[in-house]
């Protein structure tokens, strides 16, 4: 989405997230940030240049020089990979072409961090890095229509007040456009017709509003386009005209607005509350009298349509019985709409404009995998495809139309290729109450000698609960599986209800089902694995982010005969503080919340969120679990994870926290995130049998603290030491 409104939030996946600034309930297209797993989430890190094997390990020079041994003896298996192949830095990653077409830019490691890189895109090999960040790395950025200008986003200490950042290419200098202190920065809109120009979304008046700011770039002067009176988010064409509105009902649905001639007002459309996370405004065509939408009223799946707006009439684009609308492909300036896909194993790809059909069947001969076109010039004769595969690195590939010829580029994590990765097997296991619980699951490599998605005997396994909770997971490379399949485990992840891109039914199903069904359904998803004889019933662990470590933390409280270990990121303990603490730019959308968590205003609500609170339940944990959590995260505070570990204290529980304090709702230093990931497999070793890379000197350069717990996780004391 290098050419359009950007949020942010988009660059955190299924891994983590809760909610964020709202993106979470438009379905529209997010396939950059998918396909490279920088990783999935913010708090993922990728690679460099490091492959299997001490002797090559060592060669390359990679930061931890250490010998890498197992936990226990694991036979005749593939060689244990390094962790830094998973989530070091990676190579490049998030290409994209300059508007015109003459320049190509990316993702590379600058002295170990991220910052974008910038060259002709006819000679990648020979870019250059145009900005200096040495702290977190840059992980969200776009061209401007210039030509001449970089536009990213940064954050400070994961607080998640982003300032946007300018960078000049012919003078090299970089401008920070909203230097303002506390103050969140949204990109509302980008537009051909004003090269020079954007509009940003500020809450610099009020901290739960975002107002609309036009904002020049070589002068970093604003000007106010919109106050904002109390809604959640505004829809722009490219003429940036403020067109609707919309605000969240007590109900929890929404009502859209559109603006008339005289500055005001006039209700739209209305969506109920059921469908919600399923329709949304997308965009307009190229007059701005056809409105883009996805919906999902009136059906169950959510559809694309177009809707004339001097008529009303709505007509049908593209559909799917089983999933939701996923991507969307539409030229860049004549804003028909190209191809719609659809995923629900996989991605598929509806061809809408037939003068693309060539092209896409042209580029499924070109590699294996799912294709995802990244990036498009404004006179689309070129494009950038990524091809996503579940046992290798991403490939990127520079595509020119008119002679229906590709290049090669390059991989996102070369270090991957040979590897001896895992196959993903997607798996539609029924619920207890009849719901289709689409799952993908790994096996080790080498544990499945007849090939048959079976492995010869019963595993230790992870189950691997994703973030949002109104996110879901995918087919495709993932470092977070794969890192755990080559330590010795089967690895599941589970869509469970209320996951998105099925349907507003499976959606709702949801609602109200923190620590209810949504469990369930990870139970039941484990229990099919047990009688697959996929996995050991005594060695199964559960492990995720903000919602996955909410999922964790229930799962060790009250259901802890299922599972031997937790490892929570970043969760909730606590739904009623959390109800309570969060940002002040979620306040208007928290009848979102209310209806579909519990609504901790009212007497009854609060006793609700208290009962569905792990931390009621806390002397029920009878298992070792992990905590870990960074100090300035905006949605789930640190009291979230406190609250847990010091009740554990309190009841003489043993319990292992790790507190970064320089991060926030996952980690972003790759330092941090590296130790996140040593601290873990060592743990999960320990409890389930697998195999580990010891820590060694994976505290050098983090921030982490240890404030219980350091004793229970083999050499995690005596690095604290060193």
């Amino acid at each position: 989405m290098p050419y359009g409104a950007y949020s942010p939030a988009r660059s955190t996946g299924s891994r983590l997230s809760m909610d964020q600034s709202g993106s979470s309930r438009k379905q529209t297209p997010d396939t950059k940030n998918r396909g490279e797993n920088y990783e999935k989430a913010t708090n993922i890190s990728p690679d460099n240049r490091c492959v299997a094997g001490v002797r090559l390990h060592q060669q390359r020079g990679c930061r931890n020089r250490r010998t890498i041994r197992e936990y226990k003896s694991a036979g005749h298996r593939p060689p244990l990979i390094p962790r830094e192949v998973f989530f070091g830095n990676p190579d490049k990653i998030t290409p994209y072409l300059s508007p015109d077409g003459t320049r190509i830019s990316y993702l590379a490691p600058v002295d170990g961090v991220m910052n974008v890189w910038v060259g002709p895109a006819d000679d990648p090999d020979s870019a250059d890095p145009v900005t200096n960040d040495t702290d977190r790395g840059i992980r969200i950025y776009f061209w401007a229509y210039t030509n001449e200008h970089i536009l990213y986003l940064q954050d400070q200490a994961g607080d998640e007040n982003w300032r946007v950042y300018s960078v000049n290419l012919e003078t090299g200098e970089t401008t920070d456009l909203t230097p303002l202190e506390g103050v969140q920065a949204r990109i509302q809109m980008v537009s051909q017709k004003f090269p020079e120009a954007i509009l940003i979304a500020l809450n610099d008046r009020n901290p739960e509003l975002h107002d609309i700011y036009r904002l020049n770039l070589t002068t970093g002067e604003k000007s106010l386009v919109m106050e904002n009176e109390g809604f959640i988010g505004f829809i722009t064409d490219d003429k940036y005209n403020v067109r609707f509105a919309e605000r969240l009902t007590p109900d929890g649905g929404s009502e859209i607005f559109q603006a008339t001639e005289d500055g005001g007002w006039e209700q739209f459309m209305e969506i109920t509350m059921e469908d919600l996370l399923t329709t949304a405004i997308t965009g307009f065509d190229k007059t701005g009298m056809i409105l883009y939408m996805i919906d999902s009223r009136d059906r169950n799946t959510a559809a694309f349509f177009a809707m004339d707006l001097e008529t009303g009439e709505q007509t049908l684009i593209a559909e799917d019985p089983r999933a939701d609308t996923s991507d969307l492909m539409i030229h860049p300036t004549e804003k028909t709409v190209q191809a719609v896909a659809f995923n629900y194993e996989r991605k598929h790809w509806q061809i809408i404009d037939e003068s693309i059909a060539g092209d896409l069947a042209y580029l499924k001969t070109v590699a294996d995998g799912d294709v995802n076109v990244v990036s498009q010039t404004l006179d689309d004769d070129y494009w950038m495809v990524a091809y996503m595969v579940d046992d290798g690195p991403v490939q990127y590939y520079y595509y020119d139309r008119e002679e229906k010829s590709v290049e090669f580029l390059f991989m996102h994590r070369t270090a991957l290729e040979g590897l001896s990765l895992a196959k993903m097997h997607s798996v539609v296991i029924k619920s207890r109450d009849g719901l289709n619980l689409v799952s993908y699951y790994l096996l080790p490599v080498g544990s499945d000698s007849d090939s048959n998605g079976r492995p010869d005997e019963p595993l230790p396994m992870v189950l691997i609960v994703h973030g949002g909770p109104w996110a879901r997971d995918y087919w495709g490379y993932d470092s977070w599986i794969q890192w755990l399949a080559n330590r010795g485990y089967a690895v599941l992840s589970v869509n469970f209800r209320g996951s998105t891109g099925y349907g507003k039914d499976f959606i709702n199903a949801g609602n109200l089902e923190w620590g209810g069904k949504m469990h369930d359904d990870l139970i039941d998803a484990v229990n099919w694995t047990v009688q697959e004889g996929i996995a050991d019933p005594d060695r199964v662990a559960i492990m995720g982010g903000s919602y996955g470590g909410y999922a964790t933390l229930w799962g060790m409280t009250n259901t802890p005969d299922t599972f031997a270990c937790g490892v929570n990121l970043v969760g909730i303990s606590n739904l009623t503080s959390f109800f309570e603490t969060i940002p002040p730019y979620w306040q208007p959308r928290i009848e979102l919340y209310a209806t579909r968590i519990g609504d901790a205003r009212t007497e009854e609500g609060r006793a609700f969120l208290t009962k569905r609170s792990p931390l009621t339940y806390v002397d029920r944990i009878e298992k070792p679990l992990l905590v870990s959590q960074g100090a300035n995260d905006p949605r789930v505070k640190q009291a979230e994870s406190d609250q847990i570990v010091q009740a554990m204290q309190d009841a003489n529980i043993p319990v292992t926290y790790l507190l970064y304090i320089d991060e926030g709702h996952g980690f972003a230093r790759p330092e941090n995130n590296q130790l996140f990931f040593a601290v873990a497999e060592t743990f999960l070793a320990e409890h389930l049998g697998g195999r580990y890379e010891p820590i060694g000197d994976d505290l050098e350069g983090t921030s982490v603290t240890v404030p219980v717990g350091a004793e229970e996780v083999p050499g995690l004391a005596e690095a604290l030491l060193e």
